[in-house]
């Protein structure tokens, strides 16, 4: 008997002498960092999901048939992956569909209407049907308007969706941004011009509000956009002719959230964020917006449970919805979290839009969060020589983080490189799995996942909630006052 149980000691001090967790405390950051890239090296299931939900599912509009069924298949992901805390929180909105729209262009006193291939913007209206003269506003910046503020009224915009032939560091507005100001100016109408070779349309929402705007907006052609400037140039004063139909209605939509408790008595009530948006638009799949993303936080969370990993601080993984037409989810997120008081347990948003191959971590405008980024940076930099382990410090609007820092939340997000060519799918009919790069899409999840469970576990998270006005201060020097102006989210009045 003392034979085995001396052989049982000298078995047990040899696997703790090799285990990477220390035999006097918690297990070490680089010990998990290892962990978790073998997991998701050997084991990853993001690429294989989003692939099936793409096939099985299409796009992810919300509010439509298929948007009920990806709420659905991330729901079941949760659930299969050992999640019993997982729901749905519904929100109802006024939903936008499109239906037909053409626009038609013709010199002025001529009934020898030319029809150019369109694609309606979304939120605009449910039935249009306006004639106008052209007026070119280049790229559709403050300056440009300005430009032509006695010409605007009553008139058709023509406006860039990107940036051609701008100064170096110009700063793009947001194509709602841009057609609040062709509101402004008294336009009519508006017809975007796409920056990217090869025919390609684009849609997305033409509302800053996330409710119908008041007239119509369509996007043509780099190459359409090109020859009708050509022929204002040889004809001004050419006449558009859009008519639109869509479709309009109250509909019922569901983020799917899914915890992981906090584990310590101290830190639990505290409550991290991590986030990308389910939905997509109806013109492809929306595999690399936002499929890449929402499929790489519902496989981190998958990680996390497979190997067992626990966070001082609760963890909710959210699919969004509706961010598509004007941050719907998540603003319903934030909402329910002020009627329920939990917005002051909320100490952190992670948002995954479009990062792809993640290389490194942005502090968001904090300060604060720059050492302990730094820090966890290279941690994973000692395990994986891959890692870029690049830290910048700006932020921006227009996706769901930028609900919560309305709300003076820290938010910040990985950072990723997407290709040209792919890029140029955003938004448009080209954006489908084939686009999607398997390894690229894995390091999404390892990356973050890092930086979740080091975050989750810190002794305390250094940017802190922001008061109504340091709120205000903030967005000032991020430079981000006049687009939440255009937006009509500035809430300071003219401070």
């Amino acid at each position: 008997m003392k034979k085995v149980l001396l052989l049982l000691i000298c078995s047990s001090i040899g696997i703790l002498a090799t285990s990477s967790i220390p035999l006097g405390g918690e297990e070490s950051l680089e010990s998990v960092f290892k962990r978790i890239k073998e997991e998701v090296d050997q084991n990853s299931k993001a690429y294989v999901t989003l692939g099936d939900a793409c096939k099985k599912i299409g796009h992810r509009l919300t509010g439509s048939a298929n948007g009920k069924k990806a709420e659905e298949f991330a729901y079941q992901l949760f659930k299969s992956y050992g999640f019993r805390d997982t729901k749905y929180e519904g929100f109802q909105v006024e939903a936008w569909a499109r239906d037909t729209v053409t626009l038609s262009v013709a010199p002025p006193k001529s009934d020898d209407f030319r029809d150019i291939k369109v694609v309606a913007l979304a939120l605009t209206p449910v039935e249009a049907n306006v004639t106008g003269t052209i007026i070119d506003c280049g790229n559709g910046l403050d300056a440009d308007f300005a430009a032509k503020k006695d010409l605007v009224k009553g008139k058709v915009v023509l406006a860039n969706i990107g940036l051609l032939d701008a100064p170096a560091g110009t700063r793009n507005l947001h194509r709602s941004e841009k057609t609040a100001l062709a509101i402004q100016y008294g336009a009519i109408g508006v017809i975007f011009v796409n920056t990217v070779k090869g025919e390609v349309l684009l849609t997305g929402t033409a509302s800053v509000t996330g409710n119908l705007i008041s007239i119509p907006a369509v996007c043509i052609s780099l190459e359409s956009g090109t020859e009708l400037r050509k022929w204002l140039v040889e004809q001004p004063g050419l006449l558009s002719m859009i008519e639109m139909h869509n479709v309009s209605q109250p509909i019922k939509a569901r983020n799917v959230v899914a915890t992981l408790k906090g584990e310590s008595r101290k830190l639990r009530h505290e409550k991290i964020i991590i986030g990308g948006h389910l939905d997509s638009w109806d013109l492809a799949t929306g595999a690399i917006d936002n499929g890449i993303g929402s499929f790489s936080v519902i496989d981190i969370a998958r990680t996390f449970k497979a190997l067992g990993l626990t966070s001082k601080r609760t963890i909710e993984f959210v699919a969004f919805m509706g961010e598509e037409e004007g941050l719907l989810g998540s603003k319903a997120y934030i909402e329910r979290a002020k009627r329920t008081g939990e917005i002051d347990d909320i100490v952190y948003m992670i948002n995954l839009d479009m990062v792809n191959n993640v290389y490194g971590f942005n502090a968001g405008g904090r300060d604060e969060m720059l050492p302990i980024l730094k820090e966890i940076g290279d941690k994973i930099k000692s395990i994986d020589a891959k890692f870029g382990n690049e830290i910048h410090n700006s932020a921006g609007l227009h996706s769901d983080h930028q609900a919560f820092l309305m709300e003076g939340i820290p938010a910040a997000d990985p950072l990723g490189k997407l290709t040209k060519s792919v890029l140029d799918c955003y938004h448009a009919n080209c954006d489908s799995f084939d686009l999607v790069n398997k390894s690229e899409m894995e390091n999404n999840v390892k990356y973050t996942a890092m930086l979740l469970y080091a975050l989750g576990n810190a002794p305390t998270i250094p940017a802190k909630k922001l008061d109504f006005y340091s709120t205000r201060d903030f967005f000032i020097k991020q430079n981000l006052r006049r687009e939440l102006e255009l937006g009509n989210e500035w809430r300071w009045g003219n401070n």
